[in-house]
């Protein structure tokens, strides 16, 4: 079982960035890139110098990758895009914090002509015999190199310098992957080793001006000496001599962490599952005592949502996600005085209520919404009400007589934030048969919990609040405020646009909160709104009524939605243009023919048109590499590939041609989600096509050659983009818990120092006792696992059985 790395990374926003537009402006969008790969693209925020984007993505990389960066772009509707600058972060610095990597970083400056990237295949020796002795350098192949030259290849050529001689290789024309298979040999004085390093320089050779630098790597002379060195070796950049811009490019906020985790086959987490489920199977615990206590204990307020969104993926699976929330809610209401600050601080129930939102009610919230939201980014009108905002000039826009005065602008605002607010909340009311079921009944729930908690005449606005304040404040109003974030738009708002969402955000707020804050606060020119506000509570208060009428039978609990289990529907879909190898010899540019697609978790399936009924498909389990095809094969930079292996066990390619690059990354990062839960994929493959004896990217003359570029498995998902699996949450809960488990046991060891009698607290005592058990099995399971990598052929059994109580039977027991 191979570890795996997650990269949990934010792109929050960025600050004082040049103007790159002629308008004083610019439109930036960020683009995340692993060892020079690209993983993410960020949308582009229009018409901003400070830009929020808030994008958050979780990406599945092989372990031992060497770098990440984010690029932060400036999209032009003509020509390339200008690039702004970047932050780079190498594995270690990322490593280095405990907590990742969250704070502002300042952009350095992008020269695209000495970006460096690809990795070179080395087999260094001495000898032990002779006199002197001889370093012999054997240059086998470099894969991935940059491009320098307008046919988007390179002549690469490597120079090796060693204890003052340089040596170089041959040069091999137009290709970015070059086999040199060349041996060059150095002799070694006595007393030249010390401190001495070979160094290996890969150039791109020019006939007319100087040579482009591809990458070098340095390696001590002592450590080939000591030990003979083959491997591949990341090209890195000369040692930077660039000054400190102090800020001038701006500065990039980013969130950034690590976790590098083994995830076991999932019989071994069924003990820790069923300790965490134990408390709502079996009630009558002590509640201090239970699974779901002690990690509400151990997390702070950093991890809580991380907690929350793994608890609500284990218990969906199990369906009960709606016991765990009546569970969570309960023991906060417990501890509430207060009905006034009920579940608006950041606690585990208030996070996982919040998540289970997000997954079960997405795609009810995009139903309600979209069609309003749509509307608005279409109609893109000027509104605004605070008079220190207003740009009377716009209202030129709205009259054409010229500018209007504030109360005329301010009447016109109004007037269609009213409409957009009404189209919003008769779309919102008119949605209770809409509803998920499980929303409804976990609402259902809350609210009777509630009612018992604060059963007084006084408080009887507290069972609609309790609802509304997670239906409206954490669900409705940030998705109007930010559409993109919630799949209503494929783009952020620009500034106009933006500032209508905000209004309308900060009303569905005031109504979230039943109009309790109505006329307080500092923004006290959003009253001519309180006519529109108030009226619309009391549809909200009837709303939330009809939502909470289900029967427990009605509402199917223990289902879990569908979509998460095993998603059948369309993922993706659209025309693209796609041929097959091997097939006509027309010229490249004109062998491509126009099809519509449609990706699913079981194939991809395209035909002439979305009518047509003969369709071709390709069995998304069948396939064992999708990656890009260097622009230089077809004459088109937007081409990708499918590698599949049909039942005979042969492998066909199918180039697929997109439009733009951003709809080549988001199909491959489409397919490649679909398919990275696929065995046997392959390491290895060509960017290029076998065409007149050879193949375009290496220039091997052999079809079955070996591929000469790595396979790129790295998937950007969101939180809840991917199907259940509840091994991988059982192992992030693993995690938080053993980080923050011995602090817990040094404080219980202390409590039990003075050796008390059974008591009350003996059985919480008991069931710690479990939990630090189970923990104590899942150390040794991986520990186990961590052995069988360094020594193959170890056999490994899962846990017989899954009662915490008894020992878990392990092979390092036998």
């Amino acid at each position: 079982m191979a570890k795996s790395s997650s990269l949990h990374c934010r792109v929050l926003e960025g600050k004082d960035l040049p103007a790159k537009d002629v308008s004083g402006s610019s439109d930036p969008y960020c683009v995340v890139k692993v060892d020079n790969e690209v993983v993410a693209r960020t949308a582009t925020v229009w018409k901003s110098l400070n830009p929020f984007w808030g994008e958050e993505y979780i990406l599945r990389l092989p372990c031992g990758f060497h770098s990440f960066a984010v690029y932060v772009l400036d999209e032009d509707t003509i020509g390339q895009d200008d690039v702004i600058g970047k932050v780079s972060l190498s594995r270690q610095q990322i490593l280095a914090e405990p907590r990742g990597v969250d704070s502002w970083l300042s952009l350095a400056p992008v020269d695209p002509d000495k970006e460096v990237q690809g990795e070179i295949h080395l087999e260094l020796q001495v000898p032990e015999q002779g006199h002197p002795r001889v370093l012999r350098c054997h240059l086998i192949e470099a894969r991935d190199l940059a491009p320098r030259d307008l046919s988007g290849t390179s002549d690469p050529f490597a120079r090796v310098s060693c204890c003052g001689h340089t040596l170089e290789t041959a040069v091999l024309k137009k290709t970015r992957f070059p086999r040199w298979d060349e041996v060059l040999e150095f002799e070694l004085a006595e007393g030249e080793l010390g401190e001495a390093v070979l160094n290996v320089e890969v150039w791109d050779w020019d006939i007319v001006g100087k040579n482009d630098f591809l990458g070098q790597v340095e390696i001590p002379l002592d450590t080939i000496c000591s030990n003979p060195t083959k491997g591949w070796f990341q090209l890195l950049p000369f040692p930077s001599t660039a000054e400190d811009h102090g800020g001038q490019l701006g500065a990039l906020r980013l969130a950034v962490r690590l976790v590098e985790d083994r995830v076991l086959p999932t019989p071994y987490y069924q003990p820790l599952i069923q300790l965490l489920t134990e408390p709502i199977l079996c009630p009558g615990q002590p509640p201090a005592g239970t699974a779901l206590a002690v990690l509400e204990e151990v997390t702070s307020g950093e991890s809580r949502q991380d907690v929350a969104t793994q608890l609500v993926k284990i218990f969906l699976g199990q369906g009960l996600a709606v016991p765990l929330l009546d569970y969570l809610t309960t023991h906060e209401l417990a501890r509430t005085t207060d009905p006034n600050i009920l579940f608006r601080s950041n606690s585990l129930a208030s996070k996982s209520m919040e998540q289970f939102l997000k997954v079960v009610g997405l795609p009810y919230l995009q139903e309600v919404l979209r069609p309003v939201v749509n509307r608005i980014f279409e109609e893109k009108k000027y509104v605004e009400l605070d008079p220190s905002k207003m740009e009377l000039s716009r209202g030129r826009r709205i009259s054409f007589k010229g500018s209007l005065s504030e109360a005329q602008v301010q009447e016109s605002s109004l007037e269609l934030l009213k409409g957009y607010l009404g189209d919003i909340m008769d779309a919102i009311v008119g949605s209770v048969e809409k509803c998920p079921l499980l929303m409804r009944m976990a609402f259902k729930q809350l609210r009777k919990r509630v009612e018992e908690r604060f059963p007084s005449a006084q408080h009887q606005e507290v069972q609609y609040f309790s609802i509304s304040g997670f239906l409206f404040l954490r669900f409705f109003a940030p998705a109007v405020l930010t559409p993109k974030l919630f799949g209503l738009r494929e783009q952020h708002a620009e500034p106009r646009t933006g500032r209508t969402l905000l209004l309308l955000a900060k009303a569905l707020q005031s109504i979230g909160n039943l109009g309790l804050q109505l006329g307080q606060g500092k923004e006290l020119w959003m009253a001519p709104l309180h006519a529109v506000l108030l009226p619309s509570v009391t549809r909200v208060k009837a709303f939330l009524d009809s939502l909470v009428s289900v029967e427990s039978t009605e509402a199917g609990e223990g289902l879990v939605p569908p979509a998460l289990c095993h998603p059948m529907g369309t993922i993706k879909e659209g025309y693209l243009h796609t041929r097959t190898a091997g097939g006509p010899s027309l010229l490249p540019r004109f062998a491509f023919k126009k099809r519509y697609f449609w990706l699913s978790s079981e194939a991809l399936t395209y035909s002439k048109s979305p009518q047509w009924q003969v369709r071709c498909s390709i069995p998304v389990p069948q396939m064992r590499a999708v990656e890009r095809v260097d622009e230089a094969t077809f004459q088109h930079p937007h081409v990708m590939q499918i590698v599949a292996q049909d039942e005979a066990g042969q492998l066909h390619t199918t180039y697929i041609q997109c439009k733009s690059a951003q709809e080549l990354w988001q199909w491959l990062w489409a397919l490649r989600q679909a398919s990275s839960a696929n065995e046997a994929m392959l390491p290895t493959c060509h960017p290029g096509t076998f065409r007149a004896g050879r193949w375009t990217c290496c220039l091997q003359p052999a079809r079955a050659a070996p591929g000469c570029s790595r396979t790129h498995g790295a998937v950007a998902l969101g939180e809840w983009s991917e199907p259940l699996d509840p091994a991988a949450a059982a192992q992030t809960l693993y995690g938080h818990l053993r980080r923050a488990g011995a602090r817990l046991w040094a404080q219980d060891s202390e409590g039990s120092a003075a050796a008390e009698p059974p008591g009350p607290g003996h059985a919480e005592d008991a069931l710690k006792g479990r939990l630090q058990a189970v923990l104590r099995d899942l150390d040794i399971a991986h520990d186990t696992f961590a052995r069988q990598d360094e020594t193959p052929g170890t056999a490994l059994s899962p846990p017989t059985s899954p009662n915490p109580s008894l020992p878990a039977q392990h092979p390092h027991k036998e």
